[in-house]
């Protein structure tokens, strides 16, 4: 019994002493009840004075909200929608993107902070809607519906997976639908499509440093803002939670300034001359997943003439010669197969298998069909020779040769009789 007693008394002294070591919240929380809507109002009082925003307070509890400066942002949405993507140049655009407590988009992640960029003319606006507490989300909710017309066109990153799903999921738990938008344009898959041949991932960040060219200096890392939020809920303080807003700011804008990059570099005709090749290859690719032959033309021979490497040029001229063919070009497409092959390189045995199913199926030329081939089976030795494996090329040239050699010897004797 003495022993239980003397551990009774260590745990009595082990809870003294965190008791009087622990940080205590600021005097504005500790005065209030943890249930009590004063201390929440109170609370987004002063979450607003420390960053500089107003407190909306309505009968399902309060918000703070935060206006950025307006940025100069020139967009021509009628020339953004000549773009392969789904976007209507009618409807007001705008950028959103939100900071939640995880990662994942079930029941227990909360959207504590969204950030709604849209422009007016040439400026392009930042407001931000901020979570005070929980118990506000209600009133946090009705916000966000009040900002986003039923005609919005919603313009993220990412947000057709994470952060559109997770606002649903807020809204259904409040058993409420969520606001009704006329599309959605998600920048993450477009940009992998077109920017991933030169960037390290699709980071926004990255995004952003290696197309825009802008670079953030001592931005917060995404990991850390759940835990600045937590943070702030547990110690009352506001300052846990600037950078994070700071953060979503950017990010925001970061959609606008990636949509002006796709208006001035890629849909503008002009602005295709200076573009990167690579990125108008993956252009091109995106027009004719879209049916648009001569919208893909169009940027290949863009392209081309910036070809850095020999692999770039030799990849963008077999996308022209296969475009030209597509668009039934015919004559068009043998002649830059023939220069493909002409000059040699990685493609060469491949665009000598072009120009002989060309000379063979559209001009019947046996002969000339059969003389390609035997170019292209030069090609694929030599290329054995230094170790490099073609075997589906072989096996079609092997097959191609005895059909024609086969196609030949019938003329033959056809003329001999």
């Amino acid at each position: 019994m003495s022993d239980a007693l003397t551990l009774h008394e260590r745990f009595a002294a082990f809870r003294t002493r965190t008791a009087v070591t622990e940080p205590s919240l600021p005097p504005l929380d500790a005065a209030l009840p943890r249930d009590d809507g004063r201390r929440r109002r109170a609370r987004a009082h002063q979450l607003a004075e420390i960053l500089e925003g107003s407190v909306e307070v309505g009968p399902t509890g309060a918000i703070v909200r935060l206006e950025g400066p307006p940025l100069p942002l020139a967009l021509d949405r009628a020339l953004l929608a000549t773009l392969p993507y789904p976007i209507d140049p009618v409807r007001p655009l705008v950028c959103l993107d939100t900071e939640t407590t995880g990662l994942g988009t079930a029941a227990g992640t909360v959207v504590f902070l969204v950030g709604l960029g849209r422009w007016n003319g040439h400026r392009f606006s930042v407001t931000q809607l901020l979570l005070p507490d929980h118990a506000d989300e209600p009133a946090f909710l009705a916000a966000l519906a009040a900002e986003l017309s039923a005609d919005a066109w919603l313009v993220t990153y990412n947000g057709r997976a994470f952060d559109w799903p997770l606002l649903e999921t807020r809204y259904r738990l409040r058993r409420q639908p969520a606001p009704p938008h006329a599309g959605h344009l998600d920048l993450l898959p477009i940009a992998r499509q077109l920017f991933r041949h030169r960037l390290p991932d699709a980071r926004l960040a990255s995004v952003e440093a290696g197309v825009c060219g802008i670079e953030r200096i001592d931005d917060l890392p995404g990991a850390s803002i759940p835990g600045r939020y937590l943070d702030f809920l547990h110690r009352g303080d506001g300052r846990a939670l600037a950078d994070v807003v700071r953060h979503n700011h950017e990010d925001v804008r970061s959609l606008g300034r990636l949509l002006v990059h796709l208006n001035d570099s890629l849909a503008d005709p002009d602005g295709r001359r200076l573009a990167h090749p690579g990125d108008l290859g993956g252009l091109a690719r995106a027009f004719v997943r879209g049916h648009r032959l001569d919208d893909a033309l169009d940027c290949v021979e863009a392209a081309l003439p910036a070809a850095a490497t020999r692999r770039e040029r030799d990849r963008l001229a077999a996308d022209r010669a296969r475009l030209l063919r597509r668009l039934g070009r015919h004559d068009d497409a043998l002649a830059a197969w023939e220069t493909l092959a002409s000059a040699g390189g990685p493609l060469a045995a491949l665009a000598w298998v072009q120009v002989a199913k060309a000379l063979e199926h559209r001009q019947r030329d046996a002969v000339g069909a059969l003389a390609a081939t035997e170019q292209a089976a030069a090609l694929v030795a030599r290329a054995r020779l230094f170790g490099r494996d073609a075997g589906w090329l072989e096996r079609d040239l092997s097959r191609r040769r005895i059909r024609l050699a086969r196609r030949l010897a019938r003329r033959r004797r056809r003329d001999a009789a």
